[in-house]
């Protein structure tokens, strides 16, 4: 999920050191309902990590199709009018933050995990995106349902203009939202984003974890929607593809080629879009 909000930085936390936990009855049957669904997507040949082969193959016209889907249309803003182009102008600064519950030698492998995800996004988009201690501008957030009370808290330290919906949706998503991430600019300037927050819940499994810190991030630097024709995908919510895939590198390439530009719409958009899928797939213009 990402939308514009009017985002302002805050200092961060000293880091919690957890005492010894035991999860809430409530947590322990959500981190039990995510086990079971990893082991059914995964028996179904579903939550794929070899980034697309033989039998998902892809054109072109496939590529910049997806492009406007994902970059100009808002998963929970409205899919049937297309909107303006948003991303990051500026330096992506990304810091891993974690909920009491989550423990150090946890927090050290997510740690690992985001950065190094950060350093390949930063070669696909060839933006400067990277791992920080302090500063950051894009804080993703490792917490359980028993940390609800510190995610509300810490969101609204984030995002101070946060609406109540929002917040509640953050600090305690439905089962079904695996993971969830609000990006955006200031309000004078929506489209030029400046800060992100994505939530990352700790009850998950490995390979589920790892989805959603590949799929949040990524949707977070602009890639905002989600859609069913977008294959090989993650940015398809039909659980085929766990991590980036070749075809999301080249969408995120695509994404920020100076050619593009912040606030663009669609329809001004469409002819650079072509040439840009043309150049990602190497087909002559």
């Amino acid at each position: 999920m990402s939308k514009p909000e009017s985002l302002v930085p805050r200092p961060r936390p000293a880091t919690l050191q957890p005492a010894v936990y035991e999860p809430s009855a409530d947590s322990a049957q959500l981190a039990y309902y995510y086990q079971t669904l990893q082991r059914d997507l995964l028996t179904r040949g579903l939550l794929r990590t070899d980034g697309g082969g033989p039998d998902t193959p892809y054109d072109a016209e496939d590529l910049a199709e997806s492009f406007e889907a994902l970059a100009f249309y808002d998963e929970y803003g409205g899919s049937d009018v297309a909107g303006e182009l948003g991303r990051w102008d500026k330096p992506v600064r990304i810091a891993a933050e974690f909920g009491p519950s989550v423990p150090m030698s946890q927090r050290d492998a997510d740690q690992q995990m985001l950065g190094d995800y950060a350093a390949r996004l930063a070669r696909i988009t060839r933006h400067p995106i990277s791992m920080v201690s302090s500063r950051a501008n894009f804080h993703v957030i490792f917490a359980s349902l028993d940390d609800s009370a510190f995610v509300a808290e810490r969101v609204r330290e984030l995002l101070p203009s946060i609406s109540a919906k929002d917040l509640s949706l953050l600090a305690a998503p439905p089962r079904n939202y695996y993971c969830l991430v609000i990006a955006g600019g200031p309000q004078e300037d929506p489209l030029s984003y400046s800060h992100g927050v994505a939530l990352i819940r700790a009850e998950h499994p490995d390979l589920v974890r790892k989805s959603c810190v590949h799929e949040e991030v990524a949707q977070g630097l602009g890639l905002r929607n989600d859609s069913p024709r977008a294959r090989p995908s993650i940015f398809n919510d039909d659980d085929e593809f766990a991590l980036l895939t070749s075809f999301d590198e080249k969408l995120l390439q695509m994404l920020y080629d100076p050619r593009l530009k912040t606030g663009m719409r669609a329809e001004d958009a469409r002819p650079i879009v072509r040439i840009l899928a043309r150049e990602a797939t190497g087909r002559d213009l």
